[in-house]
Formats: structure tokens, sequence, C-alpha cells
């Protein structure tokens, strides 16, 4: 591939671009990643390329319908029911936790529900005296990355649109990063079990302990008043729709003789799983409206719907900056990349934790490298086996990392004193790094 200086100043502007963007996430991105568009093709004269159209509108039907089930109290719903099952095994709580708060993920399709349950697994730890570091530190790692085994994700559902075009279905992607996920999750637990010293013998909580600032709350879960059976119905019917709405996705993409097949000018196509996805999901929003009769400004009121709607803009303005830049020197990109794809395909993976790592989305890295990986030759399922490589932004502390800081009130969980050496650095690693070994352990076992 030649590289010549327009080469290397247009890579140099999408590289500032990510990079300026990366420091403000979601909105910030996706302006940062529209600044690039700009500069290449209105300076450097490239040819702006396609957004991904399919991913955008995947993204948003989810968004809406998820949206929809926080305004009829589905998430509230299952945060109490999350609540209930972590304070059954307090001493258990290193291993419960992390699952239970990816099983809400897994199911909703965002990490923003498991937001709610973390002051839960600090409390309970520091009630079960738990060191409150192993439990939160492999609870938000694994809620994070809980998105590359849900349906739902705006990240699976970015893979699904970019393997689309080579037969590789919903259910194959699930059959590789669900139990890899698992395991994962579970070998992550194990990696914080013994992590630091017993919480008596913690410095920083005897600190607390003897200045006054840690005062030894008794916590007992909150007893709310008698819910109003109609409303409590309304609750359950919602995340029941909801549910049926991801089994009827489920269902007709593993059974795809379900789906119909029409055919013109001689050629048979069958209904994509991307448009599939996004009919099912708005009609699911709109038989939550009609059946619990949700007023309409609850649509667009909750987190859900304001933090998805951010990521979409990410998705958008980023994609589109790496796309034109790789559509532009595609073939030269495939040349380059060509042997390492035939060599050692897995060097792929350390890609893709870095983009993640500077970028902060994993639905953003999918949109911008899968489809790059597939041209330059890895297996698609293999790329699927890579998929936990994706979720790269714990590297740098953000939102969910920060917080749980400050729920932890025994001072074990920190941010550490430069910017890397943090609680959530161990975990994350050993999460995707056995995550990785397990998709591709699956992926020779299938492939």
């Amino acid at each position: 591939m030649e590289m010549d200086l327009n080469f290397w100043l247009q890579l140099l502007t999408v590289a500032f671009c990510i990079g300026l963007g990366g420091r403000y996430g979601g909105v910030g991105l996706g302006a940062a990643g529209g600044l690039g568009v700009c500069i290449l093709v209105l300076l450097f004269g490239l040819k702006p390329s396609s957004p991904p159209v399919s991913t955008i509108l995947i993204i948003v039907a989810v968004i809406a319908c998820t949206s929809i089930l926080q305004g009829a109290g589905g998430l509230d719903w299952m945060v109490k029911i999350a609540e209930r099952m972590l304070r059954k095994w307090p001493k258990a709580i290193t291993f419960v936790a992390p699952f239970v708060c990816s099983l809400f993920v897994i199911f909703v399709g965002t990490a923003y529900v498991a937001f709610a349950v973390y002051p839960v697994v600090a409390e309970v730890a520091t009630q079960a005296r738990v060191r409150p570091e192993r439990p939160i530190a492999a609870s938000v790692i694994s809620a994070g990355i809980a998105v590359v085994a849900s349906p739902m994700s705006a990240a699976t559902a970015a893979l699904v649109a970019a393997l689309s075009p080579y037969n590789v279905s919903l259910i194959e992607i699930l059959m590789i990063s669900v139990p890899a996920f698992l395991f994962a999750t579970f070998c992550t637990c194990l990696a914080v079990y013994w992590k630091g010293t017993e919480l008596e013998n913690d410095p920083e909580f005897r600190r607390r302990v003897e200045s006054g600032d840690f005062q030894d709350l008794v916590m007992t879960e909150k007893k709310s008043e008698k819910e109003d059976a109609s409303k409590m119905k309304k609750v359950r019917l919602s995340v029941g729709i909801f549910g049926l709405g991801v089994a009827t996705v489920l269902i007709l993409g593993f059974f795809k003789e379900l789906l119909p097949v029409w055919t013109v000018a001689g050629k048979t196509s069958t209904l994509p799983i991307p448009q599939l996805i996004q009919m099912v999901m708005l009609a699911c929003g709109l038989f939550i409206i009609v059946a619990c009769r949700i007023p309409s400004h609850k649509f667009a009121d909750g987190s859900v719907f304001r933090a998805g709607l951010i990521g979409v803009v990410g998705v958008f303005g980023v994609s589109w900056l790496t796309g034109t830049f790789f559509d532009a020197y595609h073939d030269g990109f495939v040349e380059l990349f060509k042997v390492m794809a035939e060599s050692t395909p897995l060097l792929f993976g350390v890609v893709l934790f870095l983009f993640s790592a500077v970028i902060l989305s994993p639905s953003a890295t999918v949109v911008a490298l899968m489809p790059l990986g597939a041209a330059i030759g890895i297996p698609p399922l293999l790329l699927v086996a890579l998929y936990p490589a994706s979720c790269g932004d714990f590297l740098i502390p953000g939102g969910a990392q920060i917080g749980c800081c400050s729920f932890d009130r025994t001072g074990t969980t920190h941010l550490g004193s430069w910017v890397l050496n943090h609680s959530y650095l161990i975990p994350g690693f050993v999460h995707i790094l056995t995550g990785v070994a397990a998709g591709y352990g699956i992926y020779c076992l299938i492939g």
C-alpha cells in the first residue's frame, strides 16, 4: 500500500478526532467524527462512505422498546428483583453479584440497568464483611462486557449487521459469545476472590473507622408500601412482552425457514435478521404502550432513552469517519493486514481492544473494525470469538467505575494514584483474555 504524505495526514486526522472525541464520549465522540469527515472530504477530497444505517436503526429500535419498558416500570421492577437476589447470599456476594448484574444487562441490552444495583452490591458486601472491592470490580467489569452476550445490545446489533453478508446468524454469534462470557465471568470472580487484604485488616477501612468517617449502617431491604395490584400487573406484563420480543427474535433467527422469502427477477432473498430485530422491537414497544397504557411523556423521560441516543450519535460519527478513511484505502489495508490474517489472526483482537480503549464504545468499535476484519480474510466466527476484545473501555475509568468508588464507603475500591492502577484493571483483563480464549476454543470446536 502506497503511504504518501496525504495518507499520514489523513491517518493523523482520524486519530486526532477519535482521541479528541474520546475525551468527551457520546455526543462529543460523534461530533468529533463529523469533524473528521469534514476534513477528509472537504480538505483531502475523499469520497464519504455510507453511514451504517442498518446498525443505527437496530439500535434506535431497541432503545425505543427498552425506553418504553422503563416508562412502564419494568426496569425498576427488575432492579428490585436483583436486590433481593443479592441479599439472599451475602457471603457469596463476590460470585453472585457479577452474575446477577450481568443477567439483567443480557436481557435488556444496556449496562445502564446495572448501575442502580451497584450501591446494593457495596452495602451487602460491607455488611457481610467481604472486601467490597472484590464484588464491585467484578460486577462493573462483567456488566460492562455482558453486552457481548446480549441479543438486544447495540454492540451485538452492530456485529449482526457486519457479519450478515457472510451468512452468520444471531444464534451462531450467541452460541459462541454467551458460553464464553459465562466462563469469563466465573474466571473474573475467581481472580478477585482473594484480592487485597480482608476488610477488617484493610488500612484505609481501619482509618475511616477510627476517624469516624465510616458509619456501620445496618441496611435492610426497603419495605415499600403495598404496591397497587393493577399497577404491578402492568409492570409484569411489560417485562413479559419485552421477553416475548427477545424470544421471537431468537426463535426466528434459529429457525430461518420460518422467515419470509421473496423471489424477485429470479433472485431469492430471505428477511434479513437486522430488519427482523427492528420490526419486532418496535412492535413490542407498541404492545407495551397499548397494554400498559403508558403516558406518552414517559417514553423519552428515562435514562435509557437519553443514554441510548447519545450512543447512537457516537456510533454514527465514529463509524462514518473510520468508514470514509478505510474505504479510501480498502484494497491497501486488505493487502497490508492479509499476512496477519493468515499467520496470527488473534492479533486482530489487540487492534479491537486498543481501538475500543480510545473511543470507549464497544458498538462503535464493532462497526468500525469488524467489516475490515472480515475483508482481510479473518473467518467470521473467529471474529465472534474476538468480540469481547471490543470492550476495552475499562482501561481508563469511566462513569460506572468512578461512581462505584464512591458507593464503597470502606475505601477499598479505588482509582489509584495514576490513571491505570485502579481496582478494575485486573478483573478487566482477566475477563477479556479468558473470554477470547473460551470463544476461540468454541470456534475451534464448531468451526
